[in-house]
């Protein structure tokens, strides 16, 4: 079992659940974060974190989210790993509350130029 990052993080990108993970199981993209299933030990230290609510358990991420299983665990092998949180953007907290944004998705890596 593992947990995973889901739509709400795109564009929000909150890193207060990076600093409580104990095995460093984060990978940052340009606009989004995800959990590497094969890092992530399931103490659960990440969900309260989250001020968007967008990391569930695996077995209870939404229906309409299980995409993000996949994605998590697919980005997390090109993405670099992010040990410290780092300052949100500017408008997090608007980006946190839309819906529907999967095709605000950027999938370069957070250390690939622009």
């Amino acid at each position: 079992m593992t947990h995973v990052v889901t739509e709400a993080c795109i564009r929000c990108k909150y890193t207060d659940c990076v600093d409580v993970c104990p095995v460093d199981a984060f990978r940052a993209g340009k606009n989004m974060l995800v959990i590497d299933p094969d890092d992530c030990i399931d103490c659960a230290l990440c969900i309260p974190e989250c001020p968007v609510a967008a990391i569930f358990v695996e077995e209870d991420v939404p229906a309409d989210q299980q995409s993000f299983i996949d994605l998590n665990a697919r980005l997390a092998k090109r993405w670099p790993l992010i040990t410290r949180s780092r300052p949100a953007p500017a408008d997090a907290d608007a980006w946190g509350q839309v819906k529907n944004k999967m095709d605000q998705l950027d999938e370069r890596a957070d250390n690939e130029k622009d």
